[in-house]
């Protein structure tokens, strides 16, 4: 069976409940699905009311009977807020794999909560109130999903001519604190957390919302080794000085144990310095390859420019505070010296594969939203990768492998190219 993109609408009720984490939990581990791409939005009016019309339209076909109150909730629960005109928040994440649509409309369930058992998201996240007349009078389906192929390519395709202008970094929500204590901050969920499908990246979202902070930016990041090697260029130096700083007492006792007596602490120091930047060096390239699937002392500079192998989810925290509250919920790097309930002791395992990294700076924030491109489209890509036309799929893959071009038809040439007869002697 070929692979499908489905989507998921996380509603601006269900964010600012802080319920984001849990309902990207629930689609990660009871499907086998990748989360391909994510995206924040602040929808304009004019978009609302497209989609609306689009859901309007579409009521006659699969599951219609239980979703004829959405289009009437998107045009009051998504448009931006008639007092102000600030946004709302809508989280949009691409779903890829075998029958996707299908499985995401099942793990979505009905909007009228039919089961009521908490089997799926808008059982435990939704409500659907009747009063005594059987008349609704409360709805909020949590989050939304299209029940058709057909539906989603729409849905996708609509989306994905507004994403550029409605989508991105939304710190000019309604909800979003805009005081002179505000900051953004960079979450990076790694991939420890993305080698198989589970709760955990959802889990650790859900964590930290603890700090009462806003998700006005999430993106779905595969490095490369350029932009890792950017990333963590500061650590580097760091660990060079804690190595010469920390590692004395390591290297004396190890030569001392091979020698048979004790080396003076000035030949340890300078053994010490001697050794910190090939030990840096090591570490950092493990970290880059961590990060990438990829080391960069086996790569050529153009490789370099290569999407990595390993998947991150970021995400752009804002509000008083935010940095420090966001790294205190991360705990210590060292997960076992992390506290009890942080995310690191909670889901890290070494000082490497450690869950998350958060920024410890406004300033160093900002440096690595740059590096990644925290607000960069892609949404558009995908949605050609699976919608478009053959040509236009074509060029949206060639983008992204830099050189393939080049070196498939150099292959190419090489295996057809005719052998010429050794010259008779």
């Amino acid at each position: 069976m070929a692979k499908e993109l489905a989507f998921v609408m996380i509603n601006p009720y269900t964010i600012a409940k802080s319920r984001t984490g849990g309902v990207i939990a629930r689609y990660v581990a009871r499907t086998d699905l990748r989360l391909a791409s994510a995206r924040m939005f602040g929808p304009s009016a004019e978009l609302v009311r497209e989609y609306a019309a689009l859901v309007r339209r579409n009521l006659h076909t699969r599951g219609s009977e239980h979703e004829n109150l959405v289009p009437d909730y998107i045009l009051k629960a998504y448009a931006p807020d008639p007092a102000t005109g600030r946004p709302r928040r809508v989280m949009l994440l691409l779903f890829e794999g075998e029958d996707a649509v299908d499985k995401i409309w099942s793990v979505t369930g009905s909007a009228t909560l039919k089961s009521g058992s908490g089997e799926t998201v808008r059982d435990t996240y939704g409500d659907y109130v009747l009063d005594e007349q059987n008349r609704v009078c409360y709805f909020e389906p949590a989050v939304l999903a299209g029940p058709t192929r057909e539906q989603v390519a729409s849905t996708l395709r609509l989306w994905a001519r507004f994403s550029a202008r409605d989508g991105g970094m939304i710190a000019s929500a309604g909800d979003v604190d805009r005081g002179d204590r505000t900051e953004q901050t960079l979450v990076l969920i790694k991939p420890d957390n993305f080698r198989f499908p589970s709760g955990r990246a959802g889990n650790i979202i859900d964590l930290l919302s603890v700090s009462g902070l806003r998700i006005v930016a999430v993106k779905k990041v595969r490095m490369t080794i350029a932009q890792a090697e950017d990333f963590y260029a500061p650590v580097r130096q760091s660990l060079r000085n804690k190595f010469a700083q920390r590692c004395g007492g390591r290297v004396s006792e190890a030569l001392q144990r091979e020698f048979g007596f004790r080396v003076p602490d000035d030949a340890v120091r300078a053994a010490c310095e001697q050794i910190a930047p090939a030990f840096a060096d090591d570490q950092f390239e493990k970290i880059v390859e961590f990060m990438t699937g990829y080391r960069p002392s086996s790569c050529t500079p153009d490789e370099r420019r290569f999407v990595g192998r390993e998947e991150c989810l970021a995400l752009v925290y804002a509000g008083p505070d935010a940095v420090a509250k966001i790294r205190a919920i991360v705990g210590q790097t060292d997960p076992r010296q992390a506290r009890p309930g942080s995310v690191r002791r909670e889901f890290g395992r070494d000082v490497m594969v450690n869950a998350a990294h958060a920024s410890d700076s406004p300033d160093n924030a900002r440096r690595e939203m740059e590096i990644i491109r925290v607000a960069e489209d892609r949404i558009p890509e995908w949605v050609t990768m699976y919608y478009g036309g053959v040509m236009s799929r074509l060029r949206v893959m060639s983008m992204h492998l830099p050189g393939a071009r080049r070196e498939f038809v150099r292959r190419i040439k090489a295996r057809w190219s005719p052998v010429k007869e050794p010259a008779e002697a």
